[in-house]
């Protein structure tokens, strides 16, 4: 059978299976950047896509999995958006400092916030979000063996580098809930300064960058 006509002038054509599935996925990952891993549920998907919720059962008979998924999908499409692949070094780096703190990265902050609590009670949670944890620290360490291998970053260990700032970037997000505005620029540029710190440049070097790009 072919495409199946429910009322005239509209047909509902049948997904292919790859296609509704990455269909679920990409709402239930929206769910969860939007509204937090809690709030993914075989009846909140469907309700987004308009089916009923047997339908998402059929690719994802376990709620668990459909969370473990949708916030694993929610990282790759943050890494790919805030770790530039090409160009100057210094330039990717300040434009993963940028997102920070123009503010841009925290629903995905939030994200990891919720993960990382969660993953207390799921092991499965806990091995996406550690794998995706070490993905985003190999991309940034590639950014800046770039930046060693350029001569722009004075150091020579870019692991340990990429670890402390991204410890930093935690610390930051820690506080991502909080309805305190930030005023104090020592916590505002804390990330770039610490970057600065980590990657051998002279201070507020990150801050300069940032903004020549705004």
């Amino acid at each position: 059978m072919g495409a199946v006509s429910s009322t005239p002038g509209s047909v509902r054509v049948r997904k292919r299976p790859e296609e509704r599935r990455e269909e679920i996925l990409s709402h239930a990952a929206a769910i969860a950047v939007d509204e937090g891993l809690e709030r993914i549920t075989l009846r909140a998907v469907a309700e987004r896509l308009g089916v009923r919720p047997g339908l998402i059962t059929h690719y994802f008979p376990a709620a668990e999995d459909l969370v473990v998924e949708a916030f694993s999908r929610a990282a790759v499409l943050e890494r790919e958006e805030f770790f530039p692949t090409s160009g100057d070094p210094l330039a990717r780096v300040a434009h993963f400092i940028r997102h920070i703190e123009t503010g841009a990265s925290m629903p995905l902050a939030r994200l990891w916030l919720n993960a990382r609590h969660l993953s207390r009670f799921s092991p499965a949670l806990d091995e996406a979000l550690q794998e995706q944890d070490a993905l985003d620290r190999a991309r940034l360490t590639g950014i800046i063996e770039d930046g060693i291998a350029a001569g722009v970053f004075a150091i020579e260990d870019a692991e340990a580098a990429g670890i402390r700032i991204l410890i930093a970037v935690d610390g930051a997000g820690s506080s991502v809930n909080s309805a305190a505005e930030v005023v104090n620029p020592a916590q505002r540029h804390a990330v770039a300064d610490i970057t600065d710190w980590a990657l051998g440049l002279p201070a507020g070097t990150l801050r300069d960058a940032v903004s020549a790009a705004e």
